[in-house]
């Protein structure tokens, strides 16, 4: 079985959906996908077969202040206002909805990454923990902590999946996958400072502080997985699709044609999957 994982980071993650939606123009359909953060609805919508949904939200909807802004911020405690990605505009009965019916067909394996706020763990949900119109899975997986709450899913407060598990390569192997494809929305040569993720601790650290020593190893833990995947892309059993640069994009960088630039880099590089899946699917020994 070969996965994809989508690492996310905000709006960064429209390099993710250009990716998913090349795979689907591509009729390259995995029956497992790990979605962290941003990179969890981006597989959601790939589960959906919707392509060009995702490019909707980074693109349009994400420069409506009702998706994220100031405003939100102080009424609600949240710079991005999940309930209003994932319910307003996503329920069936909202501007652009989800297709939960195609989901349920593709009978896919979809894992979403979160943090456990209080223990500062891993929490990894699947198609169970999610129903048509209740979407709580990713509004936890996206919800970066300082500027946005704690989204709390089955009695837990949870934040971003990037806190503790920022590339579940390993997670992917353990529920089956026999090779994995990593997409990043950062260049494949690039490694993290703790330094920022130290300022956000010091702030988390008050209310949870297990989440802010998960704040703290970051870094750490996401360099030491990017190291492994390298190791792991040399032998054959994983793919890294990574931008050459990311046009000076942050997490939530409001440049629309950035982001545009990046959807359309991820479109053009989701063409790297190919013949890594044609390569495997070509060896009978992999029983695909």
């Amino acid at each position: 079985m070969i996965g994809v994982i989508d690492v996310g980071g905000g709006l960064r993650g429209a390099y993710g959906a250009g990716v998913l939606d090349r795979c689907l123009h591509e009729g390259i359909h995995f029956h497992y996908g790990i979605g962290v953060s941003a990179g969890s609805a981006n597989l959601a919508n790939y589960f959906a077969d919707q392509p060009g949904r995702c490019y909707s939200f980074y693109c349009d909807y994400a420069f409506r202040k009702q998706y994220m802004s100031v405003q939100n911020l102080i009424e609600k405690h949240s710079y991005i206002d999940m309930d209003y990605v994932y319910s307003t505009l996503s329920d069936e009965d909202g501007e652009y909805p989800l297709d939960y019916d195609t989901i349920l067909k593709s009978r896919a394996n979809l894992t979403v990454v979160a943090t456990n706020a209080l223990n500062g763990l891993p929490v990894y949900f699947s198609n169970e923990d999610m129903s048509r119109n209740h979407y709580d899975i990713f509004k936890a997986s996206c919800s970066v902590p300082v500027i946005n709450r704690a989204y709390e899913v089955n009695g837990i407060p949870c934040y971003d999946g990037g806190m503790s598990d920022p590339i579940p390569f390993e997670k992917a192997f353990d529920d089956g996958c026999d090779y994995v494809i990593v997409i990043l929305t950062r260049p494949a040569d690039y490694y993290r400072s703790p330094k920022k993720d130290h300022l956000i601790a010091e702030i988390l650290r008050h209310e949870y502080p297990m989440a802010a020593s998960a704040m703290t190893s970051r870094a750490e833990i996401y360099n030491r997985q990017l190291r492994a995947a390298h190791d792991l892309e040399e032998e054959g059993k994983l793919l890294i699709v990574a931008p050459d640069n990311i046009e000076g994009m942050s997490t939530l960088s409001k440049d629309r044609d950035a982001i545009r630039d990046l959807y359309a880099k991820g479109y053009e590089d989701g063409s790297r999957t190919i013949p890594f899946v044609q390569k495997i699917a070509a060896n009978p020994q992999n029983g695909l």
